[in-house]
């Protein structure tokens, strides 16, 4: 499978990406908010339809972000508020954007989009060099369980109706620490595949990323609700200050 990790692969989702997501952004949204006075101004890398960027500039931050994907900025600029959130389209490890910021963030697991180390710490830098001193990069992640597979491999049902069923397929390699995705939806319209691949990295790897960018690690948690983080932790949000 080609291209998983083009800018704008993500386009197919981008009529269905809200659809795909339950999970409730105004945790994510507090902790944010908590991090930079009102009125400052936040990046925010992979913006999407803007599920975060919309409540964060409704409480007065000056928003503006990264995507990749032409679709998904179309989906943000038909919400209220959209329009007026200036978003630059273009790979979020490279393309240059003016700033300083007071804050950046990338959620939803979406700095494993980018298929290497290398480009991940390109994404690192990215940032760092539009951040103010002292300016935040917040970070939020899966933590890998490798005990989910069975020789490098998984097949697990996702959600089961009488007339559908949503399976999903894995390929792990330990090399590269990528997963390779299948999500395939078979129901009365036939078969819909989703591929997706993913380059996860540890906790520590990313600590190591941002020293490389000249940042470190300010504070660690297991989620926005600001639990510890330990070595149960499945996921976890990470925040860098730039020196």
């Amino acid at each position: 499978m080609t291209g998983l990790n083009d800018p704008a692969f993500f386009d197919r989702y981008a009529h269905e990406y809200d659809s795909g997501h339950v999970q409730d952004p105004a945790p994510a949204v507090g902790f944010l908010a908590d991090l930079v006075p009102p009125g400052g101004r936040v990046l925010e890398l992979a913006i999407g339809t803007g599920r975060l960027a919309l409540p964060l500039a409704a409480r007065g931050f000056a928003l503006e972000g990264i995507e990749g994907s032409p679709a998904m900025v179309e989906q943000l600029r038909a919400k209220p508020g959209g329009s007026e959130i200036p978003v630059t389209i273009g790979d979020m490890a490279e393309v240059s954007v003016d700033g300083p910021f007071q804050m950046s963030y990338l959620v939803f697991n979406t700095l494993f989009n980018l298929p290497s180390q290398a480009r991940q710490v390109d994404c690192f830098r990215n940032v760092a060099e539009v951040l103010a001193p002292g300016g935040l990069f917040v970070v939020e992640c899966f933590v890998q369980d490798l005990t989910e597979f069975d020789r490098h491999q998984r097949v697990a049902t996702r959600s089961l109706a009488e007339d559908s069923v949503n399976m999903e397929f894995l390929l792990h390699d330990p090399v590269t620490q990528a997963v390779t995705f299948q999500r395939v939806t078979f129901d009365a319209h036939g078969t819909t595949l989703r591929p997706l691949r993913l380059r996860y990295c540890w906790p520590s790897e990313l600590d190591l990323m941002a020293r490389l960018a000249g940042m470190s690690l300010r504070e660690r948690f297991a989620d926005w609700d600001r639990s510890p983080f330990t070595a149960d932790s499945r996921s976890h949000v990470s925040v860098y200050e730039k020196a």
